[in-house]
């Protein structure tokens, strides 16, 4: 049974939200007979039993074997070429050892020879052998040589110590490309047994591997009465092995802080206990957001005008769906390389316009502002996923929030921010403590004013929330005396609501008003003003 390489490129590539399915694709002529075909390398994320292999060509799968591949080397390019480098810096390190170490031979061999001349040249000369003139050549000459061998020697040890910090620099990026990336990998090894002679077999694996991952992100901006919801898919990976511009799909399928409106909780009274009370929650509270523009604004600085007829706007390419059973699998508009460094590569998924309606909401008991509010009903066939969304109104960013599944046909709401243009007003503008004629009954009574003026150059919807305490104790009883105009809704746990349609301009007003009576010797417990 023959055994050989083959190549296999990953060709498509389906994310899921916590794992991926990668397929690869080649193809190859064989001898009849049986064959070991080995793909290599695979992550070692891999999921063995998720390894599968199909194909085309007059032959039979016999077996699928996943082995772990023990590499001499890394396949990755980056590692190589270091590897490369360290090598020839070793070698050019060996050589700078070797030359200083002949040079220092040199040196030795040199002041040997000045040594023994010297006396040679001092007999010659005594005797009238040797004119000094020849001795004076030959002292310069050494010297000269000895100058020129030093010179050399500390041109390599400056050769020597530039090495030294190069290869140093080089095994600190060896380090730190081993640690992204393992040397080992796994290899699928596909036995087949061919009919004949010179077959052309197609073969395509796939498996499942953990380490890649995919969520939405959205941005959402209002313009008029549209909210154009623009779907994006954030993919990522580090499972180990790059992928190339394929055909990637995005599937929902599992294999395996919001901006909001301040909300009441109860108001509560109640005699005092020996008993400590445990610490009231505390209740959500809006962060303050830049206004919104105002309807009919003039464009926003260094915007300009063009002249001519109006041109299109600019498309955006978005993704194709499938609608499944229980999921969808989207797949992008243009092949995306998603390379295994844990980035995260965008993809548009789909572009959607969806009618909105806004008004504002305010919580005076909480604080004397007014929230600017979109309803926005998705009228498209798409599920979006939960995912951070960036709101815009109109050119302008308001808001950083969070969706949560939002169905097909379902309605969301999404804050805004404050709109500074509607204003509110809660005053206290009664308060008195009496006492009934025998003296067994006490009675508090409060009356607040609520006024909401509309200076925006629209008409405008203000929804008012406020809240009339609830008792939790005989003794202590809660009558209202002043609700008007009527609240359009209200709970057992003493939250109101009201209404207002208020034209440019235009300003309306509430009255609310309550009495408590509690009885002689009872402490109340809960108030507030």
């Amino acid at each position: 049974m023959s055994a050989a390489e083959f190549e296999a490129p990953v060709v498509g590539v389906t994310v899921y939200p916590d794992r991926a399915r990668v397929t690869r694709r080649g193809s190859t002529r064989l001898a009849a007979g049986e064959h070991r075909l080995r793909v290599a390398p695979l992550p070692l994320g891999l999921r063995r039993e998720s390894l599968r292999v199909g194909g085309r060509g007059a032959a039979t799968v016999l077996g699928v074997d996943v082995t772990t591949w023990r590499q001499a080397r890394s396949t990755d390019g980056q590692v190589g070429a270091l590897e490369q480098r360290r090598r020839e810096l070793a070698d050019e390190l060996a050589e700078v050892a070797d030359t200083d170490e002949i040079e220092t031979q040199r040196g030795q061999f040199l002041a040997r020879l000045a040594e023994r001349a010297g006396g040679t040249y001092a007999r010659a000369l005594a005797v009238g052998d040797a004119a000094p003139t020849d001795v004076a050549v030959f002292a310069d000459s050494v010297a000269g040589q000895l100058a020129d061998s030093h010179s050399r020697r500390r041109g390599l040890a400056r050769r020597r110590t530039d090495l030294t910090e190069e290869l140093a620099a080089v095994e600190r990026q060896l380090d730190a490309a081993n640690g992204k990336r393992e040397p080992d990998r796994l290899a699928a090894e596909v036995t087949v047994s061919v009919d004949a002679d010179d077959t052309e077999l197609d073969l395509e694996l796939s498996y499942l591997v953990d380490g890649a991952r995919w969520q939405p992100s959205y941005d959402l901006r209002l313009v008029d009465d549209t909210m154009t919801v623009t779907w994006f898919g954030l993919v990522s990976q580090d499972t180990g092995e790059d992928w190339p511009e394929c055909a990637l799909q995005l599937s929902t399928a599992r294999p395996a802080a919001a901006a909001g409106v301040p909300e009441l909780s109860p108001w509560y009274l109640d005699r005092v206990r020996p008993a400590p009370l445990a610490a009231a929650v505390p209740a959500a509270s809006f962060g303050a957001m830049p206004p919104p523009p105002a309807p009919g604004a003039a464009p926003a600085a260094g915007a300009t005008a063009r002249s001519g007829p109006a041109r299109p706007r600019v498309r955006e390419s978005v993704a194709a769906v499938e609608q499944g059973v229980t999921a969808a699998t989207y797949r992008p508009a243009r092949p995306v390389a998603v390379p295994a460094d844990g980035s995260a590569y965008r993809a548009t998924i789909a572009v959607l316009e969806l009618p909105a309606r806004l008004d504002h909401v305010t919580v005076p008991v909480r604080a004397a502002e007014a929230h600017l509010r979109a309803t926005v009903r998705n009228t498209s066939a798409h599920t979006l996923l939960p995912g951070p969304a960036a709101v815009f109104h109109g050119a302008d960013f308001v808001a950083a929030t969070r969706l949560r599944a939002w169905a097909p046909g379902e309605e969301t709401e999404l804050a805004l921010g404050v709109d500074d243009r509607v204003r509110v007003e809660r005053e206290l503008r009664r308060r008195a403590d009496t006492r009934a004629a025998l003296g067994s009954t006490r009675r508090r009574e409060v009356e607040y004013r609520i006024s909401v003026a509309n200076h925006t150059p629209r008409p405008a919807t203000v929804e008012v929330l406020d809240q009339l305490p609830v008792s939790r104790d005989e003794a202590v009883v809660v009558r209202e005396t002043t609700l008007v105009p009527p609240p359009a809704e209200r709970t057992e746990l003493g939250e109101v609501t009201w209404r207002l349609r208020l034209e440019p301009g235009e300003s309306g007003e509430i009255t609310m008003g309550f009495r408590v009576e509690f009885a002689k010797g009872v402490e109340l417990a809960g108030w507030r003003e």
